[in-house]
């Protein structure tokens, strides 16, 4: 399997001992969870409408990240609503 230079120094870091378990796995693990199943949830509507030309476009990016177009568009709004959306 080839690794990229950051998974080779993550592999190099937990063989030189450098990790740690932590305490509460299994509570912590239980809380990330929730909070993963409430950012996700989809329980409203909405409906938009967009031209021709930029729907054809978000579903060819869409095919080439293999996504479904609303999972990508539903996707780039929560990062946007997030902060996480940044202009290049």
């Amino acid at each position: 399997m080839k690794l990229d230079a950051n998974e080779k120094e993550t592999v190099e870091s937990v063989e030189r001992g450098e990790w740690r378990s932590v305490k509460g796995v299994k509570r912590e693990r239980s809380r990330y969870a929730r909070y993963a199943r409430a950012t996700f949830r989809k329980d409203r509507r909405l409906n938009i409408r967009i031209s021709s030309k930029d729907l054809e476009a978000i579903q060819k990016r869409a095919v080439e990240e293999g996504l479904p177009y609303q999972t990508l568009i539903a996707s780039l709004l929560h990062k946007y609503a997030s902060g996480r959306l940044k202009e290049a």
